[in-house]
């Protein structure tokens, strides 16, 4: 099984559920897996799952238009890599550096994992 992975990929976007938030904007980091089963082995990049356009998916949706929450922009993500790429599993990343919760050294995000 091959296993397709963009790590790290930060993109600035204007989602949140406050105000202040989609008016100032902020960093957004998505990590992504496809399990693609043996596409690539042939080394011949059309019958593979080329991951600068799995990064083009993801900036895409992102750009595309304004989500309140993580949960909704990751499953948009989700949905659109599963329509375009057909993996056989998916997950989709997505975490906010700049937010600390309560004021806490951490960083939130949630996943949404297919199947």
């Amino acid at each position: 099984m091959i296993t397709v992975e963009l790590r790290g990929l930060r993109l600035f976007g204007r989602h949140g559920v406050h105000e202040e938030e989609r008016e100032r904007g902020q960093e957004f980091v998505f990590d992504v897996e496809l399990a693609v089963g043996r596409r690539g082995a042939s080394d011949r990049l059309e019958e593979a799952v080329d991951y600068v356009e799995v990064a083009r998916v993801v900036r895409a949706v992102s750009e595309a238009r304004t989500y309140a929450l993580l949960e909704a922009l990751a499953t948009a993500v989700a949905d659109e890599l599963e329509r375009r790429f057909a993996p056989e599993r998916l997950l989709v990343r997505v975490t906010k550096p700049a937010v600390r919760p309560d004021g806490l050294d951490a960083t939130v995000g949630v996943s949404v994992a297919r199947p």
